[in-house]
């Protein structure tokens, strides 16, 4: 009687073709998130502002001499990045993922939701905030949607846009809507859900009463650790720093200011990659129309505001809304 050996799962060769089936699913996986992931991510990207530039430098790059009908894909490519235009769509790229993109796509029942509380505090104040503005609109006959400016008023205002402290106009009609200390006592009385956990013997805010989740010392260490790295060779530092601000690279300029060394006057432009906050064009034709829009039309917020500042913080640059309430 022969009897059948099976293979020793200590071989490879016994393993191997059940290996080599898990690593092609696994990376057939793998490709299709990325897929799916792209795809998202592509469809994100239409729906910004900037798209359409893109769109239009693009399309500029492919009509130019630089890119052969014959092999359009390879030449794009190699026109994209010898133009710049790679680094501006993986800067697009990387504030989309930090900022848009979520782990976790599952709606949450508005039951669970730990915020639940804060939006309705929210309406609340809203509601408030709404009937004292009616009633004083009501008061003193003013439209709540504002009125179109005179002509001799849009001259005034804008002879005057880049010292609007000296723009006068009567507000004698209008009060503030609330008192600060009316809000103070709304965030005051906000109670979140209490968690019993192992800090109720640390002392609590006077001011606060809501529970907040925050990481503990050794947390903080961890998370930070590479912040904290004592690393002190850095040679030149201020050239390696302009050399990184060359390649307009957002995640590279993060990297370099994690070391916490960059030069002052480099700062502001290392951070403005980071965070994406170049002025672009849109954001120039959008603070035209608000600035047309307010030229235009007067509106009763705006001068509240004006009323706000008179009372409270002419010529006082360090004033805070609630400095009087805590000296008391």
């Amino acid at each position: 009687m022969v009897k059948a050996k099976l293979a020793d799962p200590a071989e490879p060769g016994a393993i191997y073709p059940l290996a080599v089936r898990d690593r092609s699913f696994m990376e057939e996986l793998k490709d299709t998130s990325i897929h799916h992931t792209a795809l998202r991510l592509a469809e994100d990207v239409k729906t910004m502002k900037l798209y359409g530039n893109l769109y239009k430098m693009v399309q500029k790059l492919s009509c130019s001499p630089e890119v052969d009908k014959d092999d359009m894909k390879q030449t794009l490519e190699s026109a994209i990045k010898a133009n710049g235009l790679e680094i501006e769509i993986r800067n697009v790229i990387y504030h989309l993922i930090r900022n848009t993109v979520k782990s976790d796509t599952r709606p949450t029942p508005a039951s669970s939701d730990p915020l639940n509380y804060l939006r309705r505090a929210g309406i609340q104040w809203e509601r408030r905030v709404r009937k004292s503005l009616n009633s004083m609109c009501s008061e003193s006959k003013a439209q709540l949607h504002g009125q179109m400016r005179t002509a001799s008023d849009r001259e005034e205002i804008l002879s005057k846009w880049d010292e609007l402290s000296t723009y006068q106009i009567d507000l004698s009609n209008y009060r503030p809507v609330y008192a600060p200390k009316d809000l103070l006592d709304v965030l005051l009385s906000l109670k979140g859900p209490m968690k019993q956990d192992e800090t109720d013997f640390l002392p609590k805010w006077e001011f606060s009463h809501i529970s907040l989740t925050v990481k503990n010392l050794c947390q903080l260490r961890t998370h930070f650790s590479e912040v904290l790295r004592n690393d002190n060779n850095f040679g030149d530092w201020s050239v390696t720093c302009q050399k990184v601000l060359k390649t307009r690279h957002a995640p590279l300029c993060q990297q370099a200011l994690k070391k916490g060394v960059t030069p002052p006057p480099l700062r502001g432009a290392l951070w403005s990659y980071v965070l994406g906050s170049q002025v672009e064009q849109h954001h120039v034709e959008h603070w035209e129309a608000l600035r047309q829009s307010v030229l235009t039309n007067e509106s009763i917020v705006d001068k509240l505001v004006f009323k706000d500042v008179q009372l409270t913080a002419t010529n006082d640059d360090r004033y805070f809304v609630f400095e009087d309430v805590l000296y008391q």
